[in-house]
């Protein structure tokens, strides 16, 4: 479990890489707000925008999130418990005024910029905060 990364992951990179081509500035793995335990991927304060990179065994992908045969009710267990934690995070920010965007770790790095932009353009046009999740392809 020690060598599993919490930050500066592959996808994160590449995503972190695509958007800072696009000129966009921001800042890594910091949270969105400072009394709630939780950290963004990516977090543009300014615009209070909250990126989160979610790899699919970690957060249960429904197209490529498996189950170890192995100690099997701790996995469940444990992946269940992340997925409800995401949803607590999202609504939790969502009501703290936050635009949340989810993106699978296997989501094409054009379309997870797309969503990360989709999410900077309604919080600049000032509609109402939501979590916007990627598509499972």
């Amino acid at each position: 479990m020690r060598s599993n990364k919490w930050r500066d992951t592959k996808p994160e990179l590449r995503l972190r890489s695509a958007l800072h081509r696009q000129g966009l500035r921001y800042r890594v793995s910091a949270r969105p707000v400072p009394t709630l335990r939780r950290t963004a991927d990516v977090l543009f304060t300014k615009d209070k925008v909250a990126v989160f990179v979610d790899g699919c065994y970690w957060h249960g992908c429904p197209s490529h999130g498996s189950m170890p045969s192995s100690n099997r009710d701790f996995w469940v267990a444990k992946i269940e418990g992340n997925k409800r934690r995401d949803a607590e995070t999202d609504r939790l920010l969502v009501e703290q005024g936050w635009f949340v965007v989810r993106v699978w770790e296997h989501t094409p790095i054009e379309d997870a910029v797309v969503l990360v932009r989709l999410g900077l353009e309604e919080s600049r046009s000032h509609r109402s905060p939501r979590a916007i999740r990627g598509a499972v392809r």
